[in-house]
């Protein structure tokens, strides 16, 4: 099976890395494509990769999994969406874009939703797989437990908690949150780390990057992939980044600020206050637990570490039953989008 591995963004990477590995494992060929924007930060460089569709097309591929909104019609294979987060309270989640042959969800919330829209387009197929970015959650979730004591030792700290807010400029809490964070920097108790999306506003990064110099106990990373510190992490301050969903699943506390989903199941706060008392009593009494399996259950419940072998697997049955789609028939709008985006690359 001839395979693109489909990249816009550079969270991308992380998603489709484990879809990699069950490839190798099967001996399919594959090539990476890459935006051209992006290819400084891409981490696989030892691996066939492209920026060029004429490349694609060349390649003429059987399957391309695609953890983003859009994908040229024309290119050969099963068109797959692999989604590029959980955020199950954003509309554009929920999006039809009729780009895509194959939709993989990742929980029974996600699936009945589609499985409805599928019922309705009939021009597309949904299988539950679970989320290849979390197969790490089962077969890696101890394996920065020494980089975490380290830290700790480091700081003289005995909690570690992830600040990590969304970078839309109408809906981050971080100009909001600086003093606040300032202030529970000054309890010696929590090491603080600092992940910030990759589009956050230069001045708000360097704010928080002056914040990080003047405590030994705050943490600015940059590093792109924010899985380890998810893992390390005893507890999580956001707002509406997606991510919140990511920490969830670990069955950890977070705390948000204006989140806007529609069904909240753990801490958010109404104003941008009360930091340090809601970070002490999450970590002492963890009242939001029992809702949060909600969560767990309805979004992601795989904890087997082997969604992307289920991915791979869920592509190659649509093959099998299917065939390979030569091009994807699509409206006049979308064709000309396409067109658009991808004659710049």
């Amino acid at each position: 099976m001839k395979t693109i591995l489909f990249c816009m963004n550079p969270y991308s990477f992380g998603i489709l890395e484990p879809v990699m590995q069950v490839l190798k494992e099967k001996k399919y060929e594959y090539i990476w494509f890459v935006r051209t924007a992006i290819l400084e930060k891409f981490p696989y460089q030892d691996q066939r990769f492209t920026s060029k569709i004429e490349d694609l097309v060349r390649f003429n591929s059987d399957a391309i999994f695609v953890p983003g909104n859009e994908v040229p019609h024309y290119l050969r294979g099963v068109k797959t969406q692999v989604f590029h987060g959980l955020a199950g309270e954003k509309k554009s989640h929920f999006r039809i874009r009729s780009y895509f042959d194959l939709y993989l969800t990742q929980g029974p919330y996600f699936t009945r939703w589609f499985s409805k829209a599928a019922s309705k387009h009939k021009d597309f197929s949904v299988v539950e797989t679970g989320w290849s970015k979390l197969d790490v959650y089962g077969k890696e979730l101890h394996k920065y437990d020494s980089d975490k004591l380290t830290l700790l030792k480091k700081s003289k700290a005995k909690k570690i908690i992830l600040y990590a807010p969304t970078f839309s400029p109408s809906l981050t809490s971080a100009p909001h949150l600086l003093t606040q964070i300032e202030e529970l920097a000054k309890s010696k108790e929590y090491l603080i780390v600092i992940k910030f999306h990759d589009l956050m506003a230069e001045d708000l990064i360097d704010s928080y990057k002056k914040l990080s110099m003047s405590f030994e106990n705050v943490l600015f990373i940059e590093e792109r992939n924010i899985i380890k510190y998810l893992l390390i992490a005893d507890l999580m301050i956001s707002d509406t980044s997606s991510v919140v969903y990511e920490f969830l699943l670990l069955d950890k506390p977070v705390i948000t600020f204006k989140n806007n989903s529609l069904a909240i199941k753990w801490d958010n706060q109404l104003l941008f206050s009360g930091l340090v008392k809601r970070v002490a009593e999450n970590l002492l009494k963890d009242p939001f637990k029992q809702q949060r399996l909600k969560i767990l259950n309805e979004y992601h419940p795989y904890t087997d570490g082997n969604s992307a072998k289920r991915m791979v697997g869920a592509v190659e049955e649509y093959i099998k039953t299917n065939g390979v789609p030569e091009k994807r028939l699509i409206s006049w709008f979308r064709r000309y989008k396409i067109n658009k985006i991808f004659s710049k690359i």
